[in-house]
């Protein structure tokens, strides 16, 4: 696969910001160095003036394939995910058909090695009935299991006390969880559908999936995880009253129960219902400027373990649905490390903490093999930005296949340059590279 030297940068990494350059053969990261490397390289990258981090690894996307294609393809959303400097990514099961066997598993990652420019790993789904399906799994090749304990797509709302109780006492693999209260969803649906009828628009949407609706079934999993000692992960925390649920005073290496939060829950509040509309319908929904602003400082103080983004396209006509037929999701992984940046640039949050949340956790609570760090040794997943170059998001330069963004007409203030995955130079400077596929993430368990 050659060599690849990348000289003069500046790297973020393990809570430091130093001057190295980086030499990668094949796959590998095999030297780093401050008195910087002689060595002769098939490609050099003068790095000067730019940032060297680890890629993003994203713990949550919705890439659409199988079977919802219109909406997203593994190949079009990888490489939107690569050039905004995401380099690994896991993929949800709620497609279609669902996965939720083995086998249906093992057909989502045959497709991706025909044709992810990412790295890739993929859930598997729950349902009230494919526990024996969940004990078959192998802990070293798939990233955990995924369990809505809210509204889903076909089956895949697990609402069995029976079968959640077997889940986690016996799944030994990760567990990640969506979580609200489809009960009380619906009965606040109904009351607001008795009091206004269906001409709601989707400012309704956090008081009909409210904050106690979270609340209930985050407490629920919660309570769940520490009576069978379960490794839960919660994902898009939306409400500052689940931060309750979550530690801070103990490393990450220790935590059996961690938490998530969303690049919209920390940028939107329901504020922006009025001029967004339907293209920041999410679920969980977006809610008050209170919720935004504690998911952030949890963020900053541990309470919060990753950031990732639950990009979940579908076509703009479908979005431009009326409120209540409108789907939930929005695409965010071309943009995900551009709107941690500019919240660096307010000074909100600094580069070590963003590579932290992004990169090195999302490593280590998943246990992926040689990845989310930049060390000797490790896989070559690198991003390059450049923090003094601006650009603004426009329907030009989109690489989803829904072709829309939330954040269209905002300027960011940083630009992603160059991305490296597996070693492989996939993205420079607007152009991609798509000789060589990622590879499927390997887990130490």
């Amino acid at each position: 696969m050659g060599t690849l030297l990348i000289r003069n940068a500046k790297l973020v990494n393990e809570g430091k910001v130093y001057f190295a350059d980086v030499f990668i053969k094949n796959n590998i990261i095999e030297k780093i160095d401050t008195n910087g490397i002689a060595m002769p390289a098939d490609k050099v990258i003068n790095a000067e003036g730019l940032y060297l981090m680890p890629g993003v690894i994203d713990d949550q996307v919705h890439f659409r394939e199988p079977g919802l294609t219109h909406k997203g393809e593994i190949y079009t959303e990888a490489k939107a995910a690569v050039a905004g400097g995401t380099t690994s990514f896991m993929e949800m099961p709620n497609t279609s058909p669902s996965a939720i066997t083995i086998e249906l598993l093992e057909q989502k990652y045959a497709r991706a090695a025909q044709c992810s420019l990412a790295n890739y790993s993929f859930f598997m789904g729950t349902t009230n009935i494919n526990i024996n399906e969940l004990l078959r799994i192998d802990p070293a090749t798939v990233c955990g299991v995924k369990i809505f304990m809210g509204s889903s797509t076909g089956d895949m709302l697990v609402d069995d006390p029976n079968a959640l109780e077997r889940i986690f006492a016996e799944v030994k693999t990760l567990i990640a969880t969506h979580c609200e209260d489809d009960p009380l969803v619906k009965a606040n649906l109904a009351a607001i559908k008795a009091q206004y009828g269906d001409h709601i628009d989707a400012s309704f949407h956090p008081i009909i999936r409210n904050e106690e609706a979270c609340y209930k079934s985050s407490s629920f999993a919660v309570d769940l995880a520490k009576k069978h000692n379960t490794r839960l992960h919660i994902l898009h925390i939306s409400t500052a009253k689940e931060l309750s649920l979550f530690r801070n005073d103990i490393p990450l290496s220790q935590k059996r129960i961690t938490a998530e939060a969303c690049i919209h829950h920390l940028w939107f509040s329901d504020a922006d219902y009025a001029t967004k509309g339907n293209l920041i319908k999410w679920n969980p929904a977006v809610k008050t400027p209170a919720d935004r602003d504690a998911i952030f400082a949890a963020v900053l103080d541990g309470t919060i373990d990753v950031i990732a983004t639950d990009h979940a396209p579908h076509t703009i006509e479908e979005k431009s649905h009326p409120f209540l037929s409108a789907p939930s999701g929005g695409p965010l992984v071309q943009h995900a490390l551009n709107a941690m940046l500019e919240f660096y640039h307010q000074g909100k949050i600094s580069l070590e903490t963003i590579v932290q949340k992004m990169c090195h956790n999302v490593a280590e609570m998943f246990e992926i093999d040689r990845r989310g760090f930049i060390r000797e040794g490790y896989y070559a997943d690198l991003v390059l930005v450049d923090l003094n170059k601006n650009y603004t998001v426009d329907k030009s330069n989109l690489l989803y296949k829904c072709g829309w963004s939330p954040f269209e007409g905002i300027t960011f203030n940083s630009v992603v340059t160059h991305t490296v995955v597996s070693g492989h130079l996939v993205y420079e400077n607007g152009k991609f590279d798509e000789s060589k596929f990622g590879l499927r993430l390997k887990f130490n368990r």
